[in-house]
């Protein structure tokens, strides 16, 4: 069906609608109270004039719809989508920090405790957030010091032969061994530590009181000692503990600026009256981002779209220019993926402007939550003066971000010891990079970083040797164990890094060499290319992941770009003196046009004596392929087989090279 035909049968119910490109990816999610309507409305003139919605409509070849009950659902589903799909149209919450919460493995047969941020439906209990962060790893210290509730990684689902230390110091009952406590004991401990973590501290401390007279009718004067002391702490850390639960005081104030095509978000964390913590969120080129202007509604049945080629040229009809940031859409789309999924949402949350679907999205976390939500943008009062105050911090927070001076050469060899977890500040990197296309003419390159400066001329180019074929990683390995093995011949000192432009395959095979000349403790990095992640060896599992306008990631970033370019450099050298001395020179028919046209096709001589003589033909006359076919196949010549055989290729396919220079 006809994408323009397709919009115009879509359903006048509640739904979620799809904008695909013409791969097939999804580049906008939306919601509508009315899919025809909505969707209807960005290809009026209006909604074209915008820069975001003309550049979506462009680019889209169809759209996909899922109808839901009623409004709530498209919101919920329309959150979901984006997370999942990540389309470049929609504004994306890039902000990776998350709140602690603390876990009780209730599923196990002897429960633990952790801290952890990540909710799973796994049977065990979660409690928190946590605000700030590090009060959740003091409250499960102190589950583990006055309950003797482990969060060791020890098996718990059978006995061992022997306790860890944590039990002869009385940190631990040791239900790893047999005899050391009991299932029933155990489950006390549980039970305590589960009222404590919800904040049922005068039934705690009644139970503990309890105890306590028994044990001591009973002549038990340590435990009671222990029962008295327990009942000590938690009352002295009840007013300390601040987990998120009902407070009637608790809310989440929002300030923003934006400047010059980016925005920078404060969120403050109010629980019980206090301010407890402070979120930043920062977004980059928003003009990729903005919404169209134009309102959900009813439309006339009659008000046609503009047309397909008005869609598809650079005229559009008059209509005035929508104002570039749109804050409402903004914290519409904020709001929902904050908070959408999160079990914990605080009764109070205030943003600086409103938005058209507020109500819905406060009905629909109200229903998820079990209470009452308060979603409001005041203009006046109290509540006003505190978005006003997230603002300000806000553009303090712009200010820090995008307006930053250069650090110093000091500072930023500082920040990258501290980022890659170096032994000491780095005065000299060492680079290596691998080039080749199709495995032909491999080569290698290490550029120098020293005191702040490329020091050229002590730059080195290696020609691989031992390496057949595609295969970086073998080449890596090679190239890394030359240069080292030099260096420890000739008495040198390593340099305070080796940084690999690659992934993880090139980082171990680059470690393979200096293990093999003992220098294990060499500090050694790579960065992946389309991630833009640095993997430090031995940390491989936590890879470090900085922002693109960091000064550590430009430095490495300029590093390895000047690898790039200088093995670049050599392997168009060596393709140079190839093609120079190429053997398709001396077969008859073959001149230098020709080859050059045989070498740009196929990718290297290598595939060239490979090719049938049908592959051929697509490049050269039949008569000169055949001779090309005969030249390299003298055994065979007479029986040219005119389809198949190793390396054939489809007429006219250009062979994929990597890494082209």
């Amino acid at each position: 069906m006809d994408f323009y035909e397709k919009i115009r049968t879509l359903p006048t119910t509640p739904g979620v609608y799809l904008y695909k490109n013409a791969e097939g990816t999804v580049i906008y999610v939306g919601k509508a109270r009315n899919l025809r309507s909505r969707v209807r409305s960005y290809l009026l003139a209006a909604s074209q004039a915008n820069a975001k919605t003309g550049t979506l409509m462009r680019e889209a070849v169809d759209v996909d719809y899922i109808t839901v009950a009623n409004e709530m659902e498209a919101l919920a589903l329309e959150n979901n989508l984006i997370k999942q799909k990540k389309p470049r149209f929609n504004i994306l919450l890039r902000d990776d920090k998350t709140y602690p919460y603390v876990k009780l493995t209730l599923q196990d047969r002897y429960p633990k405790v952790f801290v952890t941020r990540r909710l799973r439906k796994d049977g065990g209990a979660y409690y928190g957030p946590y605000f700030p962060g590090n009060l959740a790893y003091r409250v499960v210290e102190l589950i583990h010091r006055s309950f003797l509730i482990p969060s060791c990684k020890v098996d718990l689902s059978r006995y061992h032969p022997r306790a860890c230390l944590q039990y002869y110091i009385h940190r631990c009952q040791g239900p790893c061994v047999e005899g050391f406590t009991t299932p029933e004991a155990y489950a006390g401990s549980v039970k305590d530590a589960q009222l404590f973590l919800e904040g049922r501290s005068a039934e705690l401390e009644r139970s503990l009181h309890g105890r306590m007279a028994e044990a001591a009718a009973n002549e038990q004067f340590e435990l009671a000692a222990r029962y008295r002391d327990l009942i000590s702490t938690v009352h002295q850390l009840e007013e300390k503990q601040r987990i998120a639960t009902a407070d009637s005081d608790d809310a989440d104030v929002f300030g923003y600026h934006f400047e010059a095509e980016c925005v920078a978000v404060n969120l403050f964390h109010i629980r019980a009256g206090k301010i407890v913590d402070r979120r930043e969120f920062f977004w980059e080129e928003l003009p990729d981002f903005l919404e169209a202007p134009t309102a959900e509604a009813d439309l006339p049945e009659g008000l046609d779209p503009i047309q397909p080629e008005a869609i598809a040229g650079d005229v559009l009809e008059p209509a005035e220019q929508a104002p570039g940031f749109h804050p409402g859409h903004f914290f519409s789309a904020l709001l929902k993926q904050l908070y959408i999924e999160q079990p914990y949402v605080p009764r109070s949350i205030l943003v600086p402007v409103d938005f058209e679907d507020r109500e819905a999205l406060c009905t629909l976390l109200a229903a998820k939550s079990g209470h009452r939500v308060e979603l409001a943008a005041p203009q006046r009062g109290d509540k006003r003066s505190l978005i006003d105050l997230a603002g300000q911090n806000a553009k303090q927070s712009y200010t820090q971000r995008f307006r930053v001076l250069e650090p110093s050469r000091k500072a930023t060899q500082e920040a990258l010891a501290d980022a890659l977890m170096l032994p000491e500040l780095p005065t000299r990197i060492e680079c290596f990079d691998i080039s080749h296309i199709q495995g032909a003419e491999t080569v290698a390159s290490m550029v120098v970083w020293e005191d702040g400066d490329m020091k050229k001329g002590a730059y080195r180019k290696f020609k691989v040797n031992t390496v057949t074929g595609v295969d970086d990683f073998a080449s890596m390995r090679e190239v890394v164990f030359r240069r080292y093995k030099r260096v420890k011949e000739e008495g040198g000192t390593m340099p305070s890094l080796i940084l690999i432009d690659g992934g993880l395959g090139q980082l171990h095979s680059a470690f393979a060499s200096l293990e093999e000349l003992g220098f294990t403790s060499q500090p050694l990095a790579s960065i992946a290319k389309r991630e833009e992640v640095i993997y430090v060896h031995g940390s491989e599992d936590e890879p470090v992941v900085l922002d693109r306008r960091s000064p550590v990631l430009l430095l490495v970033q300029r590093i390895r770009d000047e690898s790039h370019r200088f093995a670049i450099g050599y392997h168009r050298k060596r393709r140079e003196m190839r093609d120079r001395d190429s053997e398709l020179l001396s077969i008859p028919g073959v001149g230098a046009g020709t080859r050059q046209r045989l070498l740009t096709h196929f990718g290297s001589l290598r595939e060239v004596q490979k090719a049938t003589v049908e592959s051929l033909a697509s490049v050269v006359n039949r008569k000169t392929a055949e001779a090309i076919w005969a030249y390299f196949h003298p055994a065979e010549r007479g029986k040219a087989p005119a389809n198949g055989g190793a390396g054939d290729a489809a007429p006219g396919l250009v062979t994929t090279i990597a890494k082209a220079p």
